[in-house]
C-alpha cells in the first residue's frame, strides 16, 4: 500500500499553496484534492516500474482506445506479464505483430536491455533525485524528457516536477489565471512561485484544461 505520509504530504503542500495563490484555492476548491502519490510497488520495484514504462511508450501519441487494444495484445504477445526477461526473449516481430511501430518495440527492447544490464536502475530509482530519475531513463533511445517527467509525477510521486512543455498544463495555466498561453519559457518562469510543489500546480492545470467553459 501506499505510505500514508505520502497523502499527508500532499495535503500540507496543497494547504501552502492555497495560501499563496487564490487562483489555485480555486482550483483546488473546483476539483478536489490531489491524488498525486507514489505507485504501490508491492515489494518489487524494478517489475512494477518496467510494466508502468512500457505502457507510457506504448501509450505514446495514440489515442486511449487504440493504445489500451495495442497494450492488451502485447500483454498477451509476453505471456500475460510484462517483464524484463518476457521482453528481451521476445521476437521482435512479435513485438510488432502486436500492433507496436517499429520505434516503440525498439524503445521497449532498449529499456529491457538497459535494465538488466544496470544502465538503468529500477529496482533503486526511486532512491535518486529528479535529474538523475530523468538522466537515466532518457538514456533510452525512444524515452525522452516528458515520459521521464511523467514517471516521476505518476509513479514515483514527486512533488516538484514542472512540465512546462506538456501542453495541457500550458493551456490549464492560461485558462485558470486568464492569460495568453504561456510559452514552455514563460510557464517555467511562473512556476517560480510554486517551489517546491510544482507537481500539485501542474495537476490543478490539468484539471483546468479539462473543464468546458
Amino acid at each position: 500500500m501506499v505510505p500514508a505520509t505520502a497523502g499527508r504530504s500532499v495535503r500540507r503542500a496543497t494547504a501552502e499553496l492555497v495560501k499563496r495563490d487564490a487562483v489555485l484555492a480555486g482550483l483546488v476548491a473546483a476539483h478536489g484534492p490531489c491524488p498525486l502519490a507514489p505507485l504501490d510497488v508491492d515489494g518489487d520495484p524494478e517489475a512494477a516500474y518496467f510494466s508502468v514504462l512500457v505502457r507510457a511508450v506504448t501509450y505514446q501519441q495514440l489515442a486511449g482506445r487504440a493504445a489500451s487494444a495495442i497494450h492488451g495484445r502485447l500483454v498477451v504477445a509476453l505471456g500475460g506479464t510484462v517483464t524484463v526477461a518476457h521482453v528481451l526473449s521476445a521476437p521482435f516481430d512479435e513485438l510488432r505483430a502486436a500492433g507496436l511501430s517499429n520505434a516503440k518495440a525498439t524503445t521497449i527492447q532498449g529499456l529491457a536491455a538497459a535494465v538488466a544490464a544496470g544502465t538503468v536502475a529500477l529496482g533503486g530509482i526511486a532512491g535518486h533525485d529528479d535529474a538523475e530519475v530523468i538522466r537515466q531513463l532518457t538514456s533510452v533511445r525512444g524515452i525522452g524528457p516528458w515520459t521521464a517527467q511523467m514517471f516521476l509525477l505518476f509513479n514515483l510521486g514527486r512533488l516538484d516536477v514542472w512540465p512546462v512543455g506538456d501542453y495541457g498544463v500550458r493551456k490549464g495555466y492560461a485558462r485558470a489565471w486568464n492569460v495568453a498561453l504561456p510559452t514552455p519559457a514563460q510557464l517555467d518562469a511562473a512556476g517560480e512561485a510554486w517551489r517546491p510543489f510544482r507537481s500539485i500546480v501542474a495537476w490543478y492545470c490539468w484539471r483546468a484544461a479539462e473543464t468546458v467553459v
